[in-house]
């Protein structure tokens, strides 16, 4: 399995608007996605307001792919999104089984 973290700042004054997108689109999107396993999304704290985050469990690198596409390593957007995002960062790790 695949452990996908998915990081995003915001640009100021855009915290409230991404906040929407993130509860209301972005996390029911997540959930029902095929292949997903787990997701566990990070919203924002008061140290950190511009800052939201996805931990997704995929259950392969294939399935990842068939979502993404073949360009998995660079975090993608909705394009609803784009003008509310200042950065965004994606790192994959393999997940291990305790």
């Amino acid at each position: 399995m695949i452990m996908r973290i998915f990081q995003v700042t915001t640009r100021p004054g855009k915290e409230v608007e991404f906040a929407r997108f993130f509860y209301e689109t972005a996390i029911p999107l997540m959930k029902q996605t095929n292949g997903i396993v787990s997701v566990l999304p990070g919203a924002s704290r008061p140290d950190t307001p511009r800052e939201f985050s996805f931990v997704m469990v995929w259950e392969s690198l294939d399935f990842l792919k068939a979502f993404v596409g073949e360009d998995y390593q660079n975090p993608h957007i909705d394009p609803a999104e784009a003008e509310l995002v200042e950065s965004r960062t994606i790192k994959h790790y393999d997940l291990v089984a305790e």
